[in-house]
């Protein structure tokens, strides 16, 4: 719940009555996929997501799912957000929201990572969707005197 500012939903309850046996269950499957580097980043994002859709609270967005997911597999996977989103638009990449964003966000953030210069081409793809955060913060806009 720590990405929440409030616990007391439907779904954090519901949520929060699974067995922990049943969560462990599938977010380990969620986990396997994220860590397997026999598939594309996308395609892991891609089978982590599926996995973990199953829970309450992972039906819709892709904000809370990246968040376990790149928990699991730091190295490999990115959180995503509106603002990395709109970063993405802002660098000129279309990113759709429909079904599989996170996939194709996921495919975005290792192409960014590839046509970056060193050291850039270095960073993890968590450390790609901080700096595409902070791209649009609002801290980041100039505004007139």
């Amino acid at each position: 719940m720590w990405k929440r500012l409030r616990a007391d939903t439907p779904w954090a309850a519901d949520l929060m009555a699974l067995a922990d046996a049943d969560v462990r269950r599938v977010t380990a499957v969620a986990t396997t996929a994220a860590q397997d580097t026999t598939l594309s980043r996308s395609s892991a994002a891609h089978a982590g997501r599926a996995a973990l859709v199953s829970l309450p609270g992972f039906r819709k967005g892709d904000a809370l799912a990246s968040a376990v997911l790149t928990a699991a597999a730091p190295g490999r996977m990115a959180i995503y957000d509106r603002r990395a989103h709109s970063a993405l638009h802002t660098l000129g990449i279309t990113l759709s929201h429909a079904p599989g964003c996170y996939s194709r966000y996921s495919e975005a953030i290792g192409q960014l990572l590839a046509a970056a210069p060193a050291p850039v081409r270095d960073w993890t793809p968590r450390a790609m969707d901080t700096a595409l955060y902070w791209l649009n913060h609002p801290t980041n806009t100039p505004t007139s005197a």
